[in-house]
């Protein structure tokens, strides 16, 4: 019986801790204009497969080691 209440003192520790933190982030702002994050992530993702170079098959890769090219 004196686990069970340890184990229930100690979630009431970590959910005072959480909103403790959360308050902390709310007072100094830190959750201004949180959509930027999302764009950011978004467009860093596209800049990787743009300038991610392109990969032949292996078809082309044969075609080319003999200098003939298939016809498409």
């Amino acid at each position: 019986m004196e686990l069970t209440w340890i184990a229930i003192l100690a979630s009431l520790c970590m959910a005072l801790a959480a909103v403790l933190i959360f308050v902390y982030a709310v007072k100094k702002d830190y959750f201004h204009n949180i959509e930027d994050a999302k764009y950011q992530v978004f467009w860093s993702d596209l800049e990787d497969l743009v300038n991610s170079p392109k990969v032949d098959s292996p078809k082309e890769k044969k075609s080319n080691a003999s200098g003939k090219h298939s016809p498409r």
